[in-house]
């Protein structure tokens, strides 16, 4: 996924924090920070990833997790270079 206006996603967030009307301050207090610090925060705030998979047939979700990092050198019309990903063998189906 790529985020394409950090600040819509931040304020999402922080809107969707202080509409919650059951979260005690403290944590209201820490959410808001810890979504205006990381945009990884901001998203697993506003999605929910067992909403994501309960209607997968054979899916069940065990685990979630959020990162991110920031791509300097992404270029989307760049060739793409399996070999590149270690995805070489899956690409040329040996894998």
């Amino acid at each position: 996924m790529e985020v394409t206006d950090a600040r819509r996603l931040t304020g999402a967030a922080v809107d969707h924090v202080n509409g919650e009307p059951s979260l005690p301050d403290e944590e209201r207090r820490q959410s808001l920070e810890t979504v205006q610090e990381d945009p990884a925060e901001a998203l697993a705030h506003l999605i929910d990833p067992f909403d994501l998979v309960t209607k997968v047939p054979g899916a069940e979700l065990a685990q979630a997790s959020w990162s991110s990092e920031e791509l300097t050198d992404y270029d989307p019309d760049a060739e793409w270079d399996a070999a590149e990903w270690d995805l070489a063998d899956d690409a040329d189906g040996e894998g």
